[in-house]
């Protein structure tokens, strides 16, 4: 699969596949705040406790940043991966780290904007059972983002979404179409696992 992004600024330090076939693998990121890569260790807690849910599954990745999170899914033996921001310099790195763990042919980029809707992924077959949501912080992008996410109707029922935020903007309760299965709290990061209610 081929884009159009520009490698710019890139930096291959500090940032690493945890898991599965390309365990090990250094991914790009970009100097600076702009993408604000989950850290190695919250990241593999994150898939220790999704286990199982990971193999064969059909991931969307919003707010992508480098793209990490669904490129360790694909590392862990996940089907496909949607990788989806609004940057496209963050997504330049996403298509960077993509080539380098030679995932093109299961992965697809889209530059959209997450907040205003999630138009571009209503006709996905088949629908996403697993979603990571890592907005930037306090920012009030979860509520509208997660509307969005249940209005393009391209989740399935027993979809597990994990969103990664502060306690200054929690997830229970922002929004009535998903109801929360477990949180957990590294340090001042809440990761808070979700499901659609049907």
């Amino acid at each position: 699969m081929k884009h159009k992004y520009f490698f710019v600024g890139l930096r291959n330090v500090g940032l690493r596949i945890i898991g599965g076939k390309f365990k090990g693998r250094k991914l790009y990121t970009i100097p600076g705040t702009l993408t604000r890569p989950t850290a190695d260790r919250l990241r593999e807690s994150i898939f220790n406790i999704l286990s199982f849910l990971v193999k064969d599954a059909v991931v969307l990745d919003l707010f992508s940043g480098t793209g990490a999170f669904g490129i360790e899914a694909l590392s862990r033996g996940a089907d496909s991966a949607v990788f989806i921001d609004n940057s496209k310099t963050a997504l330049s790195i996403v298509e960077r780290n993509i080539q380098s763990c030679a995932v093109d042919n299961r992965s697809q980029i889209i530059t959209w904007n997450i907040v205003k809707n999630l138009n571009c992924i209503k006709s996905v077959d088949p629908k996403f059972n697993l979603v990571f949501m890592d907005p930037p912080y306090n920012k009030g992008m979860i509520k509208s983002a997660l509307i969005n996410l249940h209005d393009s109707g391209s989740i399935e029922k027993e979809a597990c979404i994990i969103v990664e935020h502060t306690s200054f903007e929690p997830v229970p309760g922002a929004c009535k179409q998903f109801e929360l299965t477990d949180q957990r709290k590294y340090g001042k990061t809440l990761i808070s696992f979700i499901k659609p209610k049907y």
